[in-house]
């Protein structure tokens, strides 16, 4: 029973998938990060890494001319934003594939060109954009058909949230509101185009929502024999949590008639790092579901997953850098195969070739279990905050101008104005804000300027107020 539920909660984060129809993994190439490397610089990284394929967030003419000639496979993306006109438009459509792909194609191997990112996982657009998603996909490809371009596979990429159902993954079923409206005339159009369904898949997310009764090394591709679970509908048998996020998506596009339709996994990985109260965010535990993903995603024949053994599918993990200007808790900033200076966070071989007895020892995993202690919020002092007066400046006013009360104590004679520096001003400021708003959404990031910690930041009679995790 106990591991009944444990594979329910793994459903409802996020899925995976496997390797492609190349052999080595791809990665996702964000830009949300101070001083990273130049285009041409990150694509002689990603050749380094092994990687076979990458995927970037739009179509950056800088990236596409460094990639020029490689010979990896790329994936580019329409932005949500113009979804609508290019749905309701076909010139826009055409439009957009003359100005962002014909002028670098075929010399870039642009592969897969994916029409928004996650569009049915915000509520907010569902009036405005979900309507138009596919006919915004049917003028991609229609505008791509018109240049005789016919090796340029054109999807969506989807969070696990499209799913109502995960578990078992033989009831695997889409959320309601979008079954009959969107995703029957998607997967028609998948299905006709010969398309990948590109799921965004996060075991880790899963993992860390109840670590009580979800074995990490059921997610880390790390189970035994012990840890296999047989679906009482389908009795297949599975051994770890990837297979059976993408079971239940194969078995939800089933249910609506599609069970043809492909699978490609858009984004996949695991934090190097976080906050204090994020559980398993470490260097040891990414590194190894990098390099177990990437030995797993090599075997050729493919592995394939339980519903479809021997399928070979793509894959992109999650990130190229850790992306320091993205919003959010710590994970969200520690992705990254690399820092933002180019060096490895940990090693891995995305080629999958490397043996694993054959890397150096790993840190200690130090966070796998739950902290429940306090934290705090403070000033990022080592971090780009000591280079940047101006915008902490600009922070701690807006910090101060939110709430009632949030900077009376660093005012003239109040007990934390002394001493008086940006820094502790600045600290107190932003974990103040975060105390008071953090349950309401607010975050402990001010652009990348703040960090949480577990140690306790009041001196003399300054006391930082706190909450327990």
């Amino acid at each position: 029973m106990i591991l009944l539920l444990l594979l329910l909660l793994l459903c409802f984060s996020s899925p995976q998938v496997k390797g492609g129809s190349f052999t080595r993994l791809g990665v996702n190439y964000g830009t949300l990060g101070d001083d990273l490397p130049s285009a041409a610089r990150s694509v002689a990284l990603l050749k380094s890494l092994g990687a076979g394929a990458v995927k970037i967030y739009d179509a950056n003419p800088a990236i596409l001319r460094a990639l020029a000639g490689t010979g990896l496979r790329v994936s580019i993306m329409v932005p949500n934003e113009i979804v609508p006109s290019l749905g309701a438009n076909a010139s826009l459509a055409d439009a957009w594939v003359a100005n962002n792909l014909a002028p670098f194609y075929p010399a870039v191997r642009v592969r897969y060109l994916l029409v928004g990112n996650e569009i049915l996982s915000y509520a907010s657009l569902a009036n405005s954009t979900w309507h138009f998603l596919v006919p915004a996909m049917a003028n991609i490809h229609r505008a791509l058909r018109a240049r005789s371009v016919r090796d340029v596979k054109v999807g969506t990429t989807l969070a696990m949230d499209a799913l109502a159902t995960a578990f078992p993954p033989s009831a695997g079923a889409f959320r309601a509101d979008i079954a009959g409206p969107v995703m029957r005339p998607l997967l028609h159009f998948l299905s006709k185009t010969r398309s990948y369904y590109f799921v965004d898949a996060y075991p880790y997310l899963a993992w860390a929502s109840n670590p009580s009764s979800i074995r990490l090394d059921y997610a880390l591709f790390a189970a035994n024999s012990f840890l296999s679970y047989i679906d009482p509908e389908s009795n297949l048998t599975y051994t770890n949590l990837l297979d059976q996020m993408c079971d239940a998506v194969v078995a939800a596009m089933g249910r609506l008639g599609f069970g043809d339709v492909p699978i490609a996994v858009a984004e996949t990985g695991w934090p190097n790092a976080g906050d204090p109260n994020q559980i398993g965010a470490n260097v040891h535990n990414a590194a190894t579901y990098n390099r177990n993903l990437a030995r797993r995603m090599a075997v050729r024949p493919a592995a394939g997953t339980p519903a479809r053994p021997g399928a070979a599918m793509p894959v992109f993990v999650f990130s190229l850098y850790n992306e320091d200007r993205k919003p959010g808790p710590g994970t969200e900033r520690h992705w990254g195969l690399l820092s933002p200076d180019g060096k490895q966070v940990s090693e891995v071989d995305l080629s999958g070739r490397r043996p694993l007895e054959s890397y150096p020892p790993l840190p200690l995993p130090e966070t796998d279990e739950p902290y429940n202690g306090k934290i705090w919020c403070v000033l990022d002092a080592e971090g780009k905050a000591a280079a940047n007066t101006t915008a902490v400046g600009a922070a701690l006013a807006y910090a101060c101008g939110q709430g009632t009360g949030t900077c009376d104590a660093i005012r003239p004679g109040g007990p934390c104005y002394q001493p008086n520096t940006l820094v502790t001003h600045a600290s107190y400021a932003f974990n103040s804000y975060w105390q008071q708003f953090r349950q309401a959404g607010g975050t402990c990031s001010f652009d990348g300027l703040a960090v949480r910690t577990k140690a306790d930041p009041s001196y003399g009679s300054c006391k930082y107020p706190s909450l327990t995790k």
